[in-house]
């Protein structure tokens, strides 16, 4: 989706006054209103069928796109479809099937372990609690958070390199610690929209604004923005 210049969201701002918390929700409310609004139905991520695969494609993702995970996925699942295949194979095996997502050392230790622990401590099945995903080998809050709430559907707000970014330029938060943004961002942001503010404004940093080049002649949120360039 091409993105359009909106003139009646170009009204000049204003210097923005320090805002309290419910500025915060109203200000978080509407541009979540017009992203959701701009991007209906174009949200891309990580293809799965199941928590597992979910959560095996997440912890691929670390950096690493969306796109090359979902190249590797497919024959990985075919070869790997059940923690207990993962656990059971050999190192090097799993290190040559994900080669192509970097960092493939410390993944396939990583998901090997995660599988193992699985089999042992979870029969097999992907626990749908923080706390109990957060226990596995390369899960931390970001990868618990994507697998319960986009497969779970529990509310959980994801922080990514694109929410850094855009919470940051938005003037939500003030720093690049995830699990401060993560707090910061769930204190004044009604929890029902929690897994919309994942899917948004990740979707809003790939396709407008993007790091080192932002769109912001046509970013349809850009006077709620006190970051965007006149």
């Amino acid at each position: 989706m091409t993105p359009t210049i909106r003139k009646e969201q170009k009204a000049k701002k204003t210097p923005r006054k320090r805002e309290g918390e419910q500025e915060k929700t109203t200000r978080m409310v509407e541009i979540l209103r017009r992203l959701r609004s701009e991007y209906t139905g174009t949200f891309l991520g990580l293809n799965h069928s199941s928590a597992f695969q979910l959560l095996i494609a997440t912890i691929l993702s670390a950096q690493c796109t969306d796109e090359r995970v979902n190249m590797v996925t497919p024959a990985l699942f075919t070869t790997y479809p059940r923690p207990e295949d993962f656990a059971s194979a050999p190192l090097e095996e799993i290190e040559q099937a994900i080669h192509s997502t970097g960092f493939y050392k410390a993944k396939a230790r990583n998901i090997k372990a995660c599988c193992t622990v699985l089999v042992e401590e979870f029969n097999s099945t992907v626990p749908d609690t923080l706390e109990e995903l957060i226990t596995l080998a390369g899960v931390g809050r970001k990868t618990a958070n994507v697998v319960l709430s986009q497969w779970f559907g529990k509310p959980g707000l994801t922080v990514d390199t694109h929410v850094t970014r855009l919470s940051n330029l938005l003037g939500f938060v003030a720093t690049k610690d995830a699990v401060k943004i993560e707090q910061e961002l769930m204190d004044f942001t009604p929890q029902k929209l929690w897994n919309e503010v994942n899917t948004s404004l990740i979707t809003h940093g790939r396709a407008v604004c993007i790091a080192r080049r932002p769109q912001c002649n046509v970013c349809c949120i850009s006077d709620l923005c006190p970051s965007a360039e006149a």
